[in-house]
């Protein structure tokens, strides 16, 4: 929600702080029209509820496939990655069915009577609240992105011998006798009797693409993923925007984010000083600026320097700002939202 409503996609920028507020309404809305249609509860509302929202799904993914502006729309999250193409067949699809039923709604008959049924949808919305909630507070209850507990991060970044290479279409121009030519080859230079101008490079088929493919570990622009994640003890504290703690948005005053850090950092240190007892390197992984963690280091005494991660990979690991992770040699043992670190087991 946050990439459509920014500049350059719908420009929509003062629905960016509700983006998470929003994207919880809209699922569980979605989850409850749902059971709403399968016990036939308020059909007129729930299948114009269901035309609408196809419709505003199926404009968002053709705009996103077409101008190729949002490339995941997130419907999935990462338990089905689709394509923006992908994404915009599947609500074609949809709305298909949904018309079927929108103009078959008087077939459409309750399954139980009017006071179960509303019995049926406030524990939906009751379930759906709750559970959303739980989610928020602490991780996901399954994890499906590469970093989950388990994941081997070398494993997860290293290309198999055997992987697929991407196939790249080469669009050769030359002047032949006077006349503009173009020859197409799959990178043979090739045999023309005339002046070449110039080469047109596309990618006709992707390559193999590891699971991790973004991640480092910099400090003053040199890399230490390699060296760190050889560790035999490791804790990394993982804060994509130190402006963003514990759940802000973005446009939260000074006043806000030193509230939620005085909240979380107090704690959190104790957290790493135990992990330090028990032999553990500890490192901050962050995409804010160094002034910023330098200022939170002071402020709270923590003992561990922070390095530099691409913002969108941090979010990839853990959802939680902050979160912590313990590795073995690279391998993930723990993974915890800061609300839960007092679960975190040090051994």
């Amino acid at each position: 929600m946050e990439e459509y409503f920014s500049q350059g996609v719908l420009d929509l920028p003062f629905f960016g702080p509700h983006a998470l507020t929003i994207s919880i309404i809209v699922v569980i809305f979605e989850v409850l029209v749902g059971v709403m249609l399968v016990v036939g509860f308020r059909v007129k509302f729930t299948v114009w509820s269901l035309l609408l929202m196809i419709i505003g799904f199926t404009f968002l993914t053709f705009y996103s496939a077409y101008f190729n502006k949002v490339t995941d729309c997130g419907c999935f999250g990462d338990a089905i990655k689709l394509t923006p193409w992908e994404s915009f067949t599947k609500d074609v699809v949809l709305l298909i069915f949904i018309l079927i039923l929108f103009f078959g709604r008087e077939y459409i008959k309750p399954l139980c009577s009017p006071k179960t049924n509303w019995i049926v949808g406030g524990v939906a919305l009751l379930a759906c609240i709750l559970f959303a909630n739980h989610v928020l507070a602490h991780l996901p209850t399954v994890d499906f992105r590469p970093y989950k507990i388990g994941a081997n991060i070398q494993e997860g970044m290293s290309v198999p011998d055997n992987a697929p290479q991407p196939i790249y279409e080469y669009a050769w121009r030359f002047m032949v006798n006077g006349e503009e030519q173009i020859y197409i080859t799959e990178g043979d230079y090739p045999t023309v009797d005339g002046e070449f101008i110039d080469v047109e490079t596309t990618e006709i088929q992707a390559g193999y693409e590891p699971p991790i493919h973004d991640f480092t570990i910099e400090q003053e622009g040199q890399d230490y993923a390699a060296e760190l994640l050889e560790e035999d003890k490791l804790v990394m504290v993982i804060a994509y925007d130190l402006r963003k703690t514990g759940g802000l948005t973005t446009g939260a005053t000074n006043e806000e984010i030193e509230a939620a850090q005085n909240e979380i950092y107090p704690e959190l240190k104790k957290t790493v000083d135990r992990a330090k007892q028990k032999g553990y390197k500890v490192i901050g992984m962050s995409a804010s600026s160094s002034d910023m963690a330098n200022k939170l280091i002071d402020t709270y005494g923590l003992d561990f320097e922070f390095y530099f991660t691409d913002e969108t990979a941090l979010k990839t690991i853990v959802r939680s700002n902050p979160g912590i992770l313990v590795l073995e040699k690279g391998t993930i043992k723990q993974k915890v939202h800061f609300n839960d670190m007092d679960e975190l087991n040090f051994e």
